[in-house]
């Protein structure tokens, strides 16, 4: 039969998991192959990028929107089980699972209300595709980041705040850097690293593995400690988000503090390839009329 477009993975692909287990997405793979009875050339069937197989990088997809909408939970990098609303939905007996049915999960549409849907695709031009696909790619890799990162030891974020400010250019050396982040708190500052590689000033550091928000006082106390060092510049990172008041404090202060919340601590990663790496680059070209215009 031919491959299966994700869609259609995605009801077996959550029977599979009925069983409450925790499942590796090779395992989900091979499992759901079997489902379909796959043929070994069709299991060998590549992307047109040539790095991955048509059938393992639907049966992601498949993972993906399920976990989005709350059905699947994903437990660690590359495996996932079940919840209690993925079992709830296998006993309402759905004849299929697809976007639509997806669609009725406030969580699967908060995923997916910056996406244009069929009609709008239609009428987008080829470019248009190509980036609103590139945008879901990208925000689904943002948050696959920061469910790494919170499902890690603090020790490991630390070592994500130095691996990112050095390939932004702070800290001078990776390994001076690293001696900076990470060192005993002191007063509501994590860290010290130096804004240029020459040492001409330095910026202090508070970084906050945390789900719930940061409110104006955790704010307030970072600018306190930055006083008593008599010190203008910091940055503020949390895995979480800032609240609107913490922001406006930001705003209205003579100290320069920058506020880096979960969303843009993942952006910035993808950006300085930190814990990510290329799958695959497409060129687009066009007709050089320099070149015609010699005729």
């Amino acid at each position: 039969m031919a491959i299966p477009d994700f869609q259609t993975i995605m009801l077996p692909l959550l029977w599979v998991t009925s069983d409450g287990q925790e499942h590796s997405l090779q395992e989900l793979v091979e499992r759901l192959a079997e489902e379909f009875n796959l043929t070994e050339d069709e299991l060998g069937r590549l992307l047109p990028s040539g790095r991955q197989t048509t059938f393992s990088n639907r049966v992601g997809w498949a993972k993906t929107y399920l976990a989005k909408a709350g059905l699947l939970e994903i437990t660690r990098r590359s495996y996932c089980r079940i919840t209690e609303r993925g079992i709830e939905v296998l006993r309402s007996n759905p004849p299929k699972i697809d976007v639509r049915y997806l669609e009725q999960f406030p969580e699967f549409l908060e995923f997916r209300r910056s996406e244009r849907r069929s009609k709008e695709i239609v009428e987008s031009t080829p470019e248009e595709v190509l980036d609103e696909a590139y945008q879901e790619m990208r925000n689904n890799l943002a948050q696959e980041l920061l469910d790494a990162i919170k499902q890690s030891p603090p020790s490991f974020f630390e070592r994500v705040v130095v691996e990112l400010l050095v390939r932004m250019g702070y800290g001078g050396s990776h390994q001076d850097a690293a001696r900076a982040v990470g060192r005993a708190g002191d007063e509501g500052i994590d860290g010290v690293i130096d804004e240029d590689r020459l040492g001409l000033d330095v910026i202090y550091i508070q970084a906050k593995r945390w789900d719930s928000t940061v409110g104006r006082p955790e704010i307030q106390k970072f600018v306190g400690a930055l006083m008593g060092k008599k010190a203008k510049k910091g940055i503020f990172i949390t895995t979480s988000a800032f609240s609107p008041d913490a922001v406006s404090y930001v705003s209205n202060i003579d100290y320069k503090i920058v506020l880096i919340d979960g969303t843009r601590l993942a952006e910035l990663m993808i950006d300085y390839d930190v814990g990510v790496s290329t799958v695959t680059t497409y060129q687009i070209k066009k007709v050089d009329n320099d070149y015609f215009g010699m005729v």
